[in-house]
């Protein structure tokens, strides 16, 4: 019984915690105040405090992890409304997401061989920059740990949005679909949803991209899984 009223206890704070969170985002829409970042901080302290391990946090609270999934599909909605902003530049969606995901996992595999990461760790770091359940299914097909790539994805997110406003501050970016594509392609979920607070038809542009580099990425995999081989 006890072990049931715990994992009831993890669910709560989880849930509680990001809408108790939430409004702070609200009123300061800053990085450092996502519930993406917030909650996790909060869990993480009381985890610490209360002698919880990951494993088990996760092993009663994973169904929220599979509600990813039906989650990324709702943004088809905005995809389908704005469908003739993307006929019109489909070329420079795909190029960006083509290059944008080629550099995600470039970039990722050589740090982690340049710090001399574990080879699993590197491996999980591959799909970091697409939205988590599309990441997790890539990660086990790389031979990655799914677990350890959904928190890079998550961090991945996080800083996504603190470079990503510094980057509408300091570049010429004046097309929404350049900032669309910016935030989706560069910080999946995350990033999408900081391209709403920016404009709707940047959202809508994220959307695409993150749905369609996540679909790359997944189709991509065993390819990639083969050549690390």
């Amino acid at each position: 019984m006890r072990a049931e009223l715990l994992s009831l206890l993890w669910l709560a704070i989880t849930i509680g915690g990001y809408y108790a969170l939430k409004p702070l985002y609200r009123r300061r829409p800053r990085w450092w105040t996502s519930p993406l970042l917030t909650v996790p901080v909060l869990l993480a302290v009381l985890g610490l405090v209360l002698g919880m391990n990951y494993p088990a946090y996760i092993r009663d609270t994973h169904w929220l992890v599979l509600m990813l999934g039906p989650a990324t599909v709702a943004f088809a909605l905005p995809i389908f409304r704005y469908r003739a902003l993307i006929r019109a530049h489909w070329p420079a969606l795909l190029a960006g997401v083509l290059g944008g995901s080629a550099m995600a996992v470039a970039s990722a595999w050589g740090l982690a061989t340049a710090c001399g990461l574990d080879d699993t760790v590197r491996r999980s770091l591959l799909a970091r920059s697409i939205t988590t359940p599309l990441a997790m299914v890539v990660s086990a097909d790389v031979g990655g740990v799914p677990e350890l790539t959904a928190l890079f994805v998550v961090i991945t997110g996080v800083m996504g949005i603190a470079l990503g406003e510094l980057l509408l501050r300091y570049l010429p970016l004046r097309s929404a679909l350049a900032r669309g594509a910016l935030f989706g392609v560069g910080a999946h979920g995350a990033g999408t949803a900081k391209a709403y607070d920016v404009g709707t038809e940047e959202g809508s542009v994220a959307s695409l991209a993150m749905v369609l580099a996540g679909l790359l990425n997944v189709l991509l995999a065993p390819c990639l899984a083969g050549w690390l081989h």
